[in-house]
């Protein structure tokens, strides 16, 4: 999801429960629905959260809000699974691999260039 930063959309992904590998065009009518709920739910909770801070604690109080992003390996607030990652060009992605992808694990591809 451009323009929003890796931790919003990992858990705007995650409350749509739709896998990070999603595209748009992909996506049927339930689905965008989810997900436009979605982003009103995780952006209305962070400026909520949000509002009325001090500039030095906006970080703080924004990662401590996240559901997934920078939370693998500790459980899914939902179900309890472990938070899963996928690492790529210098990023990564968080996910619950029940939630949202029928309880399957992505590749990560950080060790695919040395295998070639």
């Amino acid at each position: 999801m451009a323009g929003l930063g890796n931790g919003f959309s990992d858990d705007i992904l995650h409350a749509a429960r739709l896998s990070p590998y999603a595209t748009a065009r992909t996506l049927d009518a339930e689905e965008v629905t989810r997900l436009h709920a979605a982003i009103a739910e995780v952006l209305g909770r962070a400026a909520a959260a949000l509002a009325g801070q001090r500039l030095d604690r906006i970080k703080d109080v924004k990662h401590a809000g996240y559901r997934v992003h920078a939370r693998t390996g500790l459980p899914c607030p939902v179900c309890g699974t472990d938070i899963a990652e996928v690492s790529f060009a210098e990023k990564s992605l968080q996910y619950c691999p029940s939630c949202q992808t029928g309880g399957r694990r992505l590749s990560d591809r950080r060790m695919d260039r040395l295998l070639k």
